[in-house]
């Protein structure tokens, strides 16, 4: 018995080019990753050098899911209210706001 679904190759090929991807990133960090863990997450933060700057490569080894982030992204952090991470805590394994065709 075989498991397949509609789209499976296209996923397939999506998580091989963003495993490639983050391999490519990870040949030029800077410096050791620092690894921030509790009871409920962990999370591995290196710093990358791109052909745009430095940018933060931020993933977690439980479950994959991997982000870059520039100093602006980061900055617009800060700007956030607690209500706004709540709602992305609140909401895992998805984007907050749904991408638009």
């Amino acid at each position: 018995m075989s498991l397949t679904w509609e789209g499976e190759e296209d996923d397939r090929r999506a998580a091989e080019q963003a495993a490639e991807r983050r391999r490519r990133l990870l040949d030029h960090a800077v410096g050791d990753p620092i690894v921030i863990a509790n009871e409920f997450a962990e999370i591995r933060v290196v710093c990358v050098q791109t052909r745009n700057g430095n940018r933060l490569l931020i993933d977690s080894p439980k479950t994959g899911q991997w982000i870059t982030l520039d100093p602006l992204e980061l900055e617009a952090l800060t700007w956030q209210n607690t209500a706004t991470l709540s709602a992305m805590v609140g909401h895992p394994f998805r984007p907050l706001l749904a991408d638009t065709p």
